[in-house]
């Protein structure tokens, strides 16, 4: 009359080891290729900035000559063969733009420290790198 039972009720004593266990499995499986998917894509971003970035510069600091001067203290880094242009402006006292010229650095160094006198419209306060790229066309 009375059967002995061999397997506990499911759900009643926790869930299924087995189950679990391919649970985890797809987890792990989906985790991995995430995992590698991002590993991937920072990757590549982090080559592609690099990569399209041929002519950096840096602002190292500048100096108010008078009313309507300012040296600019710059440092290029670029191919050796490469010519860069580098952007600069001047700002005032109360933030408007009096001063914005480009500066060709054509030296064959691949790293360029120099000093360069914007002109401006009235008396700067600030200097501000804009931007800094390839120069088109050849040297000259």
């Amino acid at each position: 009359m009375t059967e002995a039972r061999t397997k506990l009720p499911a759900g009643r004593y926790g869930a299924d080891p087995v189950a679990d266990a391919r649970t985890d499995r797809r987890l792990r499986a989906v985790g991995l290729v995430l995992g590698a998917a991002l590993l991937a894509f920072v990757g590549w971003a982090g080559w592609s900035y690099v990569a399209g970035q041929e002519v950096s510069g840096e602002l190292t600091g500048f100096e108010v000559v008078s009313e309507h001067e300012i040296d600019v203290y710059l440092a290029v880094r670029k191919p050796a063969g490469a010519d860069g242009v580098c952007t600069v402006r001047a700002q005032s006292e109360d933030g408007l733009e009096v001063g914005r010229a480009d500066f060709r650095f054509d030296e064959d160094t691949d790293s360029v420290h120099r000093s360069v006198t914007l002109r401006t419209t009235q008396r700067a306060t600030a200097a501000e790198l804009m931007s800094c790229s390839e120069a088109e066309g050849a040297a000259g």
